[in-house]
């Protein structure tokens, strides 16, 4: 009331005693209310008496946050349904949400241009693991309608003061394909590995804290912890973490946690050093595990046979502002800490493992990691190298001795490109073609007989019957997505692969694969996505679909044709 008789005097001296203003213009440099302004023959002192008596309007009043993001708090209400709804339907048609103009700078001053947004793309740095990236991060900078809705709660308010969040999705799929054995039909492509059937694919959530990367002046820290539920459990498990469901029981849907880190970051070092301990995902790949991490819905059969996660250390040290260099070490791929070293009982002593004990995982090991990472042409170009899970490469759970690159180009804000290429094998793989190594097998004189795994074990190789009775097994991927935007909240990608699985030991067929994908992904909002697409496969040299392993049925096609879509819904 104050401030209104402030305005009302100052408006008094301004107009004298002048029997009414004139026009709108002086009407607008006024500041008075239009209504008051134009009634005409209203002298000084009405003016006054009206401005006391009105109420000074509503700023926010069908003010959107997008216009002006001080009415943020005034549009999502009290409640926390409210808000969580509210925060929905805000951001419905919007490719991003609303921007606080306070905000600090999100990216180190000259750091090479952020190449792509989200949406459309999963991702707006070009893909590389093991590290939050560098330079381009703030603390609790994920858009979260759950961390919203909790905003002013005291659990929210804590959550805010420290930098924590707590956010996710849920990813439901559906499939139709020409294949019928039911599970397991659709593979060797993954993902969805059981034609026409709709699946919960993954329910995600994470607890974490990101570790602010543009500031330059302290060292500061992060964490997440992470649960996966679904479907999309098989394609994370780790022998010996939780894996019984995978490994002794063959569970549809099943749980994990992928990662478990804690990270320290180190601006004074170089341009930024990153340390990370715990369990991570592994560092190649233009694919993740996660489905917000990947163009389609669908996953390349090099992403589908490939390292997944590692337990160790890994540092990343950006060099440059171009040039970053990753160096880690680990237990292995997909290991438990705890098998190091670990032995189990021998039931059929043989050559290749002769003592009454052998180990439980012999890929459970000391294993290195380095590669490096280089932007050019401002961001839009980059390429990385990775050696990962280097160590003596004997045939274990997962023991892959990967070596190749992902690169990135970007033409416009329309099109831009990712490729990757690799190498992969594992040395002293068990021979299936040799009747003497496949009565080993049999009799459980190995760590992967089916009397330890008696579902979903590594495959052993198909060497040829005069091989002996092991051998060296690799596989080759080369995949690419060619990618098209034509709007904030439209993708288009086409993936055309090859992968050969020269002795059969990734998919458990000897055969080279030949596939074409075509996806479409849609995004609602920042929030919701739908990613429809259509898929073909031919594995030429052998039937590779339609089977069922863990059956003992054989696959019965060398193609599969296949229309898949989900829907990833955060919160």
């Amino acid at each position: 009331m104050v401030g209104v008789l402030v305005r009302a005097a100052c408006v008094l001296i301004a107009v004298g005693s002048m029997p009414q203003i004139a026009d709108a213009q002086n009407v607008l440099e006024s500041g008075l209310p239009p209504a008051i302004a134009f009634t005409p023959g209203a002298n000084s002192v009405q003016i006054a008496q009206t401005l006391v008596a009105a109420p000074a309007p509503a700023p926010c009043d069908g003010v959107s946050p997008y216009q002006n993001y001080a009415c943020l708090d005034a549009y999502l209400g009290d409640d926390f349904f409210s808000r969580l709804y509210n925060y929905y339907k805000l951001e419905m048609g919007q490719p991003a949400p609303p921007l606080d103009p306070n905000q600090p700078p999100q990216r180190i001053d000259g750091w090479p241009r952020t190449p792509e947004a989200t949406p459309p793309q999963p991702f707006t740095e070009w893909p590389y693991g093991g590290t939050t990236s560098i330079g381009v991060n703030r603390t609790a900078s994920v858009d979260s309608p759950l961390m919203v809705a909790l905003g002013n709660t005291g659990v929210g308010q804590w959550m805010n003061s420290t930098g924590i969040q707590v956010y996710g999705w849920v990813d439901p799929g559906i499939n139709i394909s020409n294949e019928t054995v039911r599970p397991s039909g659709n593979s060797p492509m993954a993902y969805i590995y059981t034609p026409n059937t709709l699946e919960l694919d993954q329910f995600v959530v994470y607890v974490d804290r990101l570790p602010d990367t543009v500031q330059t002046d302290h060292v500061d820290w992060g964490m997440r912890a992470s649960l996966i539920y679904g479907e999309n459990y098989r394609y994370t498990t780790a022998y010996g973490i939780t894996s019984y469901q995978f490994l002794k029981n063959n569970q549809v849907n099943g749980y994990d946690f992928p990662m478990m880190y804690f990270d320290l970051y180190f601006p004074q070092v170089m341009k930024g050093l990153m340390v990370r301990v715990g369990r991570y995902i592994s560092l190649p790949d233009i694919e993740a595990q996660l489905a917000p991490n990947n163009y389609m819905y669908t996953h390349s059969m090099t992403y589908a046979y490939d390292n997944y996660t590692n337990e160790g250390v890994q540092t990343t040290l950006a060099v440059t502002k171009d040039l970053f260099i990753q160096l880690g070490i680990s237990d292995g791929t997909e290991a438990a800490i705890w098998h190091l070293g670990q032995h189990i009982a021998n039931p059929d002593p043989n050559p290749l493992y002769p003592g009454t004990t052998m180990l439980k995982d012999p890929g459970a090991q000391p294993t290195f990691t380095g590669c490096f990472r280089y932007n050019w042409n401002d961001g839009w170009d980059n390429v990385n190298g990775c050696a990962n899970g280097i160590n003596s490469g004997a045939w274990g759970y997962n023991n892959l001795q990967w070596y190749g690159l992902t690169a990135y180009h970007k033409w416009n804000d329309n099109w831009h490109i990712a490729f990757e290429i690799y190498d992969e094998h594992q040395d002293h793989v068990l021979n299936a073609d040799n009747p003497t190594a496949a009565g080993i097998l049999a009799a459980g004189g190995t760590p992967f007989s089916p009397q330890y795994m008696p579902f979903n074990a590594p495959s052993p190789a198909h060497c040829g019957a005069n091989a002996g009775l092991s051998c060296y097994a690799h596989a080759t991927g080369i995949t690419s997505y060619v990618n098209y935007s034509p709007d904030p909240l439209d993708n288009f990608s086409l993936r055309p692969e090859f992968y050969g699985d020269w002795q059969g030991q990734r998919t458990g067929t000897k055969a080279m694969y030949y596939g074409l994908g075509f996806g479409w992904q849609h995004w609602l909002s920042p929030q919701i996505e739908f990613r429809p697409e259509v898929d073909y496969y031919r594995s030429n040299g052998a039937n590779a679909f339609n089977g069922n392993s863990n059956a003992g049925i054989a696959p019965t096609r060398n193609f599969i044709v296949v229309g898949a879509m989900d829907m990833i819904v955060h919160f």
